[in-house]
C-alpha cells in the first residue's frame, strides 16, 4: 500500500484538512477521501506521495454523494 499526502482547501491559503491516506491505487485514495472528508463544489485538493510534485484538483459537483474532481487550472465541459 502506498501513502498518499493530501490537503483539502475551500479558499486561498485555507487548508481545511490534511493528512495521509493509505491505499492500493491512486485512484482509489481520492475515492476514499470523497467518502471520508465532506467536500463541496469549489473546493481544492492536493494529494501526492513523497518525491513527487502533488497533484491538484478542484471540485466541480457531486454525481451520486461522491465528489467530481477535475485538473485545476482545466474548465468543466
Amino acid at each position: 500500500m502506498s501513502k498518499y499526502q493530501f490537503a483539502i482547501s475551500s479558499g486561498p491559503e485555507s487548508v481545511r484538512q490534511a493528512g495521509v491516506v493509505e491505499s492500493d491505487s491512486f485512484d482509489e485514495a481520492v475515492v476514499l477521501l470523497g467518502q471520508k472528508i465532506p467536500v463541496q463544489k469549489g473546493d481544492s485538493l492536493e494529494i501526492g506521495v513523497t518525491g513527487f510534485p502533488p497533484a491538484r484538483y478542484q471540485c466541480v459537483g457531486e454525481m451520486r454523494s461522491r465528489p467530481i474532481w477535475i485538473p485545476e487550472g482545466r474548465l468543466a465541459a
